[in-house]
């Protein structure tokens, strides 16, 4: 019985694995300004590196098709210089040193907006955002409404704000759920981001091994 057990896990296990996309870190990522005064440096590659000097920005990119239905994501991260802890529900007074994103448009909306910008993503009020972040003082899985976004946007605290190296694996469907409400849409991209202005810091940090499933 315990064989069988175990070849029933070996096999569900490995059916999961082969479903899983992974997602490049090296093309189709744009680093994409929110302060005319200053932007992050973002190095595309094998991994994703970020360095943040009183600075923030996004990096980000969309999605093809064939992910779009993806319920989980995995991926491993690295903080080598950190920014302080801070309050990620306080307006300007929320950096931290990695933020992924998770960008969902509605079902009906998706072939419409696959093409779009994340400026016009954001600006349209169906879209939903899961952010998770290694930042701040709160614990893990904290949901944060967006202090800029509210109803549309949400922080879940994953790491607090300090030096390391970690793996993640977050169940994007039960933390929509847990934020919005139902089921989410369509996964149409993905963006990147490190803040470190409010604080006057500097960040050094990476991403590697981005999978979606």
């Amino acid at each position: 019985m315990r064989l069988a057990v175990l070849s029933t896990a070996l096999i569900l296990s490995s059916t999961v694995a082969s479903h899983a996309a992974a997602i490049s870190l090296s093309d189709g990522w744009t680093n994409q300004r929110v302060s005319i005064f200053s932007k992050n440096t973002y190095s595309f590659g094998s991994s994703l590196g970020i360095t943040s000097d009183d600075a923030i920005s996004i990096a980000w990119r969309r999605l093809p098709s064939s992910v779009w239905d993806a319920t989980r994501a995995n991926w491993s991260w690295s903080v080598d210089q950190s920014v302080p802890a801070t309050n990620l529900a306080r307006k300007g007074g929320d950096d931290r040193n990695i933020s992924i994103y998770f960008l969902f448009a509605p079902d009906d909306q998706a072939r419409a907006l696959s093409g779009a910008g994340i400026r016009k993503l954001l600006s349209n009020k169906d879209v939903r955002v899961l952010q998770y972040a290694w930042g701040g003082n709160h614990g893990r899985g904290a949901v944060l409404q967006s202090p800029y976004a509210p109803g549309q946007a949400v922080t879940v605290a994953l790491r607090q704000a300090g030096t390391g190296q970690n793996s993640e694996s977050v169940n994007l469907a039960s933390d929509y759920a847990r934020a919005f409400g139902g089921a989410p849409g369509k996964l149409l991209g993905m963006a990147v981001s490190a803040d470190s202005d409010d604080t006057d810091s500097m960040i050094r940090a990476s991403i590697s091994n981005m999978r979606l499933q």
